[in-house]
């Protein structure tokens, strides 16, 4: 019975013999699964045939309204060891999807312990999945004890950890614990989260995963407050922290190897009110591409910063706010003049992605390995180009301004709203208006801008006062604007990845002066815009006009300016 999925794959041109055959892998009772997997048909594709075949109606549950008054009663271990899930009622007959309909034993068990009808209907597995961890919660499987160990494998430590023997200590490393944290990790590299927030508050454990810039809360199983001592000492077991203090903030570090994926995990903890907060912040380096064209920048600016990194000294400033992708941009202006010519010596706090063929350095404030420290012994090994980090100081700022001074190009990035801020904030740090005029070559400004899925994004024509002021309705010339929707493939949020929206501020001979001057950076930015600076809020629009993010991204995250 098992073989004749295979069978009806192949009778339909979806398979060949050879494909089955490679299908059939030593698993008979997986041959859909290995067949998508090894990219020969779609998991829709070959579901929907196999429900045709046998009578059964084939549901894409992303578009189902699931009625949740059917999980009354249904067996939780059915949902978790055989991927059914009940979706709702038909003529008093209870619909349950299955990704199996070969496999009928938990089908007839479900008969007999909900005393209903049951009616299968076929949907993927993956998209079951997604239900289970809707309804129920991210981890709810492993709360109900019902998983595996061996599901463990999909997370490996790539480094050993140390315990202390408390009683806390055991209960954290207890099978159920440690595949619960593994779920949510799992969860978050899946949905691309670059974060994940573990929030105690007086009613229990809260959950959210930040994916392109926005949290999503992530709903989970009332069971797993009574683990919620556990996870936090599970995870800062993870990054070798001390779990018997809990009044202190701690920062750590974990590496994961996901899915076959090497993930390096950045936490921090904070003592709140209701117990410990954490957040982890995700890298992926699978994921992670550090290409200075691919970031999202026009043309007339990726030209002209393109000569700038190239300079022989000076300073080169990327500004923006916490999560902007200010280190992107500099990994990426790196890898694009890396070259076995110059020397190139980075210190960073922390070191967030190791470069080939660049010397990096990790800050230790503890023991006084500061950036202005490491950036006065940076100077002695002869490099060519200097990346600090950030300029928090007046020592790490006059130490930039003197390394620049003396023949380096130095890299780093500064906090400010925009590139005319920059100029000001050094001059408030302390360096003198006259430094900072003769050294900072260029301050490029960025945010990220969510992209619009594209394969749901609905085009539509709007009059010109339905736009924003400073919206260029001229630019659109008959041209359509782009909204979000939502689908399957963007997980029904309408958006999915993002880019940089840019603004770049070339210190021309005016805004040296102004520098100088001591002026502000309004008289600054005015000047920069009279000389042709495109502003964040104008390239943004760009973007919107050429269909790749929508008027409301924008509007999240820009603000009008009136020049």
């Amino acid at each position: 019975m098992i073989m004749h999925a295979g069978e009806i794959l192949q009778r339909r041109g979806l398979l060949t013999s050879e494909q089955l055959q490679q299908s059939r892998n030593g698993d008979a009772s997986a041959i859909v699964e290995n067949a998508v997997t090894l990219g020969y048909v779609s998991a829709r594709d070959a579901l929907s045939a196999i429900a045709d075949e046998v009578g059964l109606d084939f549901v894409d549950l992303r578009t189902t309204e699931t009625d949740l008054s059917a999980l009354e009663g249904f067996p939780q271990k059915l949902i978790y060891r055989h991927s059914l899930f009940p979706i709702g009622w038909q003529d008093g007959c209870l619909r349950v999807a299955t990704p199996d309909p070969f496999d009928l034993y938990p089908l007839d068990e479900a008969c007999a312990a909900t005393g209903k009808t049951v009616t299968p209907v076929i949907a993927e597995r993956a998209e079951i999945s997604r239900l289970v961890k809707k309804h129920l919660g991210v981890g709810s499987e492993t709360v109900e004890g019902l998983v595996a160990a061996a599901g463990d494998d999909d997370v490996e430590l790539l480094e050993g950890i140390e315990t202390d023997g408390s009683e806390l200590s055991e209960m954290a490393q207890e099978a159920s614990v440690v595949r619960l944290v593994n779920e949510i990790l799992i969860e978050a590299v899946d949905s691309r989260a670059s974060d994940i927030h573990i929030e105690s508050q007086s009613d229990g454990l809260v959950i959210r995963y930040r994916i392109d810039g926005i949290l999503h809360p992530q709903p989970v199983p009332p069971e797993i407050n009574r683990f919620q001592a556990a996870i936090i000492s599970r995870l800062k077991i993870m990054a070798r922290l001390n779990i018997a203090e809990k009044r202190l903030p701690q920062d750590g570090r974990i590496k994961l190897r996901v899915h076959g994926r090497e993930v390096d995990i950045r936490l921090s903890v904070i003592p709140m009110i209701h117990g410990e907060g954490l957040v982890m912040r995700v890298l992926d380096k699978s994921s992670m591409k550090f290409d200075l064209q691919g970031l999202g920048m026009s043309a007339e600016i990726y030209n002209r910063f393109r000569e700038l990194i190239r300079m022989p000294h000076g300073i080169i400033l990327v500004t923006g706010p916490t999560g902007s992708g200010k280190t992107t941009t500099l990994y990426s202006s790196l890898l694009e003049i890396r070259s076995p010519e110059n020397k190139i010596i980075t210190t960073e706090d922390p070191v967030e992605y190791q470069l080939d063929g660049i010397n990096q350095i990790q800050v230790h404030t503890k023991i006084g390995l500061t950036f202005a420290a490491s950036l006065r012994s940076i100077l002695r090994h002869d490099p060519d180009i200097v990346l600090v980090g950030e300029i928090r100081d007046l020592e790490t700022a006059e130490n930039a301004t003197q390394a620049s001074l003396t023949g380096h190009l130095v890299f780093s990035t500064l906090h400010t709203n925009d590139a005319a801020g920059a100029y000001t904030r050094m001059v408030d740090m302390g360096v003198e208006p006259f430094l900072v005029a003769g050294t900072v070559e260029a301050v490029m400004a960025q945010r990220l801008l969510r992209r619009l899925c594209i394969h749901c994004k609905e085009a539509y024509h709007p009059e010109r006062d339905e736009l924003p002021k400073d919206f260029p309705y001229d630019d659109l010339q008959g041209k359509p604007l782009y909204r979000s929707v939502g689908c399957r493939e963007c997980r029904n949020v309408g958006y999915s990845g993002r880019l940089g929206i840019y603004e770049l501020m070339v210190t021309s001979e005016a805004i040296r002066e102004l520098a100088q001057n001591r002026a502000s950076s309004w008289d600054i930015r005015r000047v920069a815009v009279t000389e042709g600076m495109r502003t964040l809020r104008m390239d943004a629009w760009d973007k919107a006009t050429a269909g790749v993010t929508s008027i409301d991204e924008v509007l999240r995250v820009t603000k009008g300016e009136a020049l």
